[in-house]
């Protein structure tokens, strides 16, 4: 990892700046609300959610989660204009090191099929596309305010 920057867990003050920086990358969804998913992780284990921080400033970060059997990357995020620096690659070595610890065998993420340039990032690093189909089912609706809908059934 190349010393100008620094990775360190995430901490509650930088979920401003966090949101932002998954808004400017893309990241974020209108059925999702940023600051509910980043509460469910600190509720969940705050340990595997990661920040890069450059002279004071989040400017790249991830969500990893293990629950027994595999990993998952979520929120992968990096400044669009220090991409290509080493960001990503430094944070996923370091989420893989920490789920090696826990005993992880196997690390899952998903990538929207549209996002070439990130496919492409994640072959680089070892990663392959497997034959399996994701099945998803909202248990939750999110609002943009982060509060349920007593509308939705």
């Amino acid at each position: 990892m190349p010393s100008r920057f620094a990775i360190r867990p995430f901490e509650t003050h930088d979920t401003e700046a966090v949101v932002a920086l998954w808004r400017r990358a893309g990241l974020t969804r209108p059925w999702n609300d940023p600051y509910l998913d980043i509460q469910r992780k600190l509720d969940e284990d705050p340990t595997l959610f990661l920040i890069i921080e450059c002279e004071g400033h989040p400017v790249a970060s991830a969500m990893f989660g293990y629950d027994g059997h595999r990993g998952w990357l979520y929120y992968l995020a990096v400044e669009p204009s220090l991409r290509g620096r080493g960001h990503a690659r430094a944070l996923i070595e370091e989420g893989e090191r920490l789920l090696l610890e826990r005993g992880c065998p196997k690390l899952h993420l998903m990538v929207r099929r549209e996002n070439a340039q990130v496919i492409e990032l994640y072959r680089h690093l070892g990663y392959a596309e497997v034959e399996t189909v994701t099945l998803g089912k909202r248990l939750i609706e999110d609002t943009p305010t982060g509060i349920p809908s007593a509308d939705k059934d």
